[in-house]
């Protein structure tokens, strides 16, 4: 099969008034893999995905950018249909998306593990039938004061956050490409050690 081709699915809801909120960040990153793929514009997927195929560098691992065009809570039937489409293994599936668990500006990564009440990875846990994929965790802090979890991450990033943004949204990019091409440990290494400038 298809062994050195990788998923990654960069979470979020579909249509502009989404596009640029916290919980859409996982795309905010795939669009800046994208740009670094050289490889156009996503396409309608019959996976009911936006899709775009490319490698990370000439000769580099091939890899499969999905955008599920479902709302969050929906992300596993197009990561499902997406991986089986290409021969794509649950090991080689990359879950790119916002984390209110970790400060602003950070990123995790790691496989595996508990969805930490994020709808879209319990969607996919659920349609992969495992929770052995990986994800890039990308830190959108907690909400203030009593504001609730679902009106925060549906918000857009205050003025603040938003000079940080570019460089937050490139290192979750830097991440997710380190991780592809030299392991979890790597990127681990180089991501958990202190938090991105």
């Amino acid at each position: 099969m298809a062994s050195d081709t990788w998923l990654v699915a960069g979470l979020g809801n579909p249509g502009p008034g989404y596009a640029h909120n916290r919980h859409n960040v996982g795309q905010m990153v795939l669009d800046e893999m994208a740009v670094r793929i050289g490889g156009g514009s996503f396409k309608a997927h019959k996976s009911r995905a936006q899709v775009l195929e490319g490698r990370l560098g000439i000769g580099g691992p091939r890899v499969v950018l999905a955008k599920p065009m479902t709302y969050m809570n929906l992300s596993g039937g197009p990561v499902s249909s997406l991986a089986k489409f290409f021969g794509i293994e649950p090991d080689h599936v990359v879950a790119i998306h916002d984390e209110i668990d970790i400060p602003f500006n950070t990123i995790k990564l790691k496989i595996g593990g508990g969805e930490g009440g994020h709808n879209g990875l319990r969607d996919i846990s659920k349609a992969l039938a495992t929770k052995d994929y990986y994800r890039v965790r990308v830190g959108v802090g907690r909400p203030p004061g009593r504001m609730d979890t679902a009106d925060y991450v549906l918000r857009d990033f205050g003025t603040t956050e938003k000079k940080d943004l570019p460089f937050l949204i490139g290192d979750a990019a830097d991440a997710a490409e380190l991780l592809i091409r030299e392991g979890l440990l790597v990127a681990q290494q180089k991501f958990h050690g202190a938090s991105p400038a």
